[in-house]
């Protein structure tokens, strides 16, 4: 029997409906409603560029039993740790940074790789290597789930990790597909000489397995 679960990633893509992979018996769809920010800024010129996204997930529906209706998704983010000094006994923070998403073209087509991290509400987390390819902004994606994700330390003191890493525990060996929409506040921004360095990021997107 095929089942089929649903999540958000990030993408730059057009508001469709979620369409399942071949042969999936039943479907469903999460909304996500998010931002992301470039740098540089995209414009109508190809280049190379890296994003960062982070957005809420809901409305979820899936043939899975119990599972969650929410959740949020991020990609090239910061995390925090905290760790207590084992000689002074002082608490400190250490920030971890999630995996860049990288990317190249412009406003009027690109493709783009990434790993997101989703948590969802009931404390489960799927980690997804995905990628995206289109023109303007209709752009397909497509992935798999990831066992994990090691993020590495931006200011860790001595004895502290220099990396750590998030597992998911839930929807191991699913893979995506999905449409989104990449909603720029300025469209004109496009011409610029700045480009558009955040958007909007709003649709659909889904997770099946054939097990």
């Amino acid at each position: 029997m095929r089942t089929f679960a649903l999540l958000g990633v990030v993408g730059i893509a057009a508001v469709a409906a979620f369409a399942g992979p071949a042969g999936a018996a039943s479907g469903g769809g999460c909304q996500l409603q998010g931002s992301a920010s470039f740098s540089p800024g995209l414009g109508a010129a190809n280049q190379a560029f890296t994003y960062s996204f982070a957005g809420a997930l809901s409305g979820c529906q899936s043939t899975v039993a119990v599972a969650p209706t929410s959740g949020t998704v991020e990609s090239g983010k910061t995390v925090t740790r905290s760790y207590t000094d084992p000689t002074t006994g002082a608490t400190h923070t250490v920030t971890y940074q999630e995996p860049v998403s990288t990317g190249s073209g412009g406003c009027s087509n690109s493709t783009t790789s990434g790993t997101g991290i989703v948590t969802w509400s009931d404390g489960t987390v799927t980690v997804l290597s995905y990628s995206t390819t289109g023109a303007a902004a209709a752009v397909s994606l497509s992935g798999s789930v990831a066992p994990s994700v090691t993020l590495n330390a931006l200011d860790a003191q001595p004895g502290d990790p220099t990396t750590i890493t998030i597992s998911t525990t839930r929807y191991a060996g699913y893979s995506s597909q999905g449409a989104l929409a990449f909603q720029p506040p300025d469209p004109t921004a496009c011409t610029a000489p700045a480009g558009v360095t955040d958007a909007g990021i709003s649709g659909f997107v889904g997770l099946g397995s054939s097990s």
